[in-house]
């Protein structure tokens, strides 16, 4: 097999390299030399520029982390008559709308990109029908989404608040989510989540619920805004929608050359160091977004929130290539709330790891290995410590005024088994 990738640039998607090999344990990864000489830009942390092809773990680590995971991966396994473990023949079939701005095709393969609308039923159906339904979209738009849970790329047109299932080429604008069937109020949970996050001055994407029904977990979608696409005054048009440009990301996991079946750290602490690391060497403003980095992960313990593993936190690109930034903070949730969920956080915070376990000379710890200093670092989980509740509370109210009581339930519940449950009698006076 011999794939084709492309990465945009200023809205034009040009050639970057090739991937040859007949699976994954021999399908290399080498940049074309065109690109090298013009000034091409690494797809990936992981992959600088070089003339000589990458080994075939190396390739796999960066473009199997394309792909979905779980009942999403086995579906479009299912349909294509391949293997789920075979990810080249996956990453072709879904290629052509990856996260970030990779495009891949086989050679001299014709792509076009069109928009279909999407029914008031159809949106129904995904609500309702969950994961099957998001798995269908999935292999209908040749769409790649990465992570395990149920999910659609959409486009929206809010001038006339339509949804859109793009294919071939064209990009999507929003992450629509299902309800996760063993998880009670999970599209609640995220909106709560996120609302919180912001309050405590996160970045953030724009997100919403949309309530198909009368708000019941069967009738609720959780749809957030790509911040890896951009809508600008110059956007190219498909049909009458105005195309977004993509720009390009990676998650921590491919930035470190690490497979997503590693994303949840080992015994050994390395990931919370590696990751302010690449910041350092890489980010176009690395104070600006250590320290944002430092108070996502100060946030994430403090909401419970143990399912936050290195492909949830990001780097993004602009549309030229040319300046990377920490991604706004996204997939946020609070686990805690769930007694089947572990208490263990995705990665060491300092010497600990359970949420019972984290102290305030964890994150003493934590900060040093951060290079942020530990006065520094625990002077910001005393301030994130101290506004977090009402952030809460303000967040939860708005929910229940909007019809989601539920939220002030899953509030009070937050309080009681996250992270602020215990460290706010440490730091707090």
């Amino acid at each position: 097999m011999r794939l084709i990738i492309k990465i945009e640039q200023n809205g034009k998607l040009i050639p970057a390299g090739t991937i040859e090999g007949n699976d994954r344990h021999d399908a290399c990864f080498r940049y074309a030399e065109d690109y090298c000489e013009h000034g091409g830009v690494p797809v990936s942390i992981s992959l600088p520029l070089q003339k000589d092809a990458f080994s075939a773990e190396q390739t796999a680590a960066f473009f199997e982390g394309l792909l979905p995971e779980g009942f999403t991966r086995r579906s479009v396994a299912q349909w294509m008559h391949a293997d789920e473990n075979d990810y080249l023949s996956i990453l072709h079939g879904l290629g052509k709308e990856c996260l970030g701005a990779i495009c891949v095709q086989e050679e001299g393969e014709e792509v076009t990109a069109s928009y279909e609308r999407v029914t008031e039923a159809q949106i129904r159906e995904l609500a309702a029908e969950g994961v099957v339904k998001s798995a269908q979209m999935v292999i209908k738009s040749h769409l790649s989404l990465t992570g395990a849970s149920g999910k659609a790329g959409l486009y929206y047109d809010g001038n006339h608040d339509e949804w859109y299932l793009p294919h071939g080429t064209a990009p999507s604008t929003h992450i629509v989510k299902q309800c996760h069937v063993r998880l009670e109020s999970i599209v609640v949970n995220e909106r709560l989540s996120m609302m919180t996050a912001g309050k405590c001055g996160l970045s953030i994407p724009g997100s919403r619920i949309l309530n198909t029904g009368h708000g019941k977990e069967q009738e609720v979608l959780f749809a957030t805004r790509r911040y890896d696409r951009l809508v600008d005054e110059d956007s190219r048009m498909i049909g009458t929608l105005p195309c977004p440009y993509r720009l390009h990301q990676e998650d921590f996991c491919q930035a470190m050359g690490l497979p997503a079946s590693e994303k949840y750290e080992g015994k050994t602490p390395r990931y919370l160091q590696g990751m302010f690391d690449i910041l350092r060497k890489y980010s176009s403003d690395p104070v600006r977004d250590q320290l944002q980095l430092w108070d996502t992960i100060l946030f994430d313990y403090l909401i419970g929130n143990t399912d936050a593993h290195i492909k949830n936190f990001s780097l993004l690109y602009d549309k030229n290539l040319k300046r990377i930034r920490l991604a706004p903070a996204y997939d946020m949730i609070s686990t805690s709330v769930y007694e089947q969920s572990t208490r263990d956080m995705a990665f060491h915070i300092g010497d600990a790891r359970s949420l019972d376990d984290i102290s305030k000379e964890s994150f003493r710890i934590a900060a040093r290995q951060a290079g942020l200093g530990e006065k520094m670092g625990l002077r910001r989980l005393e301030g994130m410590a101290a506004r977090f509740p009402e952030a809460l509370k303000e967040a939860a109210g708005e929910l229940a005024e909007g019809g989601y009581g539920r939220a002030q339930e899953l509030a009070d519940r937050i309080l009681q088994t996250g992270g602020w449950s215990r460290i706010h009698r440490l730091v707090l006076p």
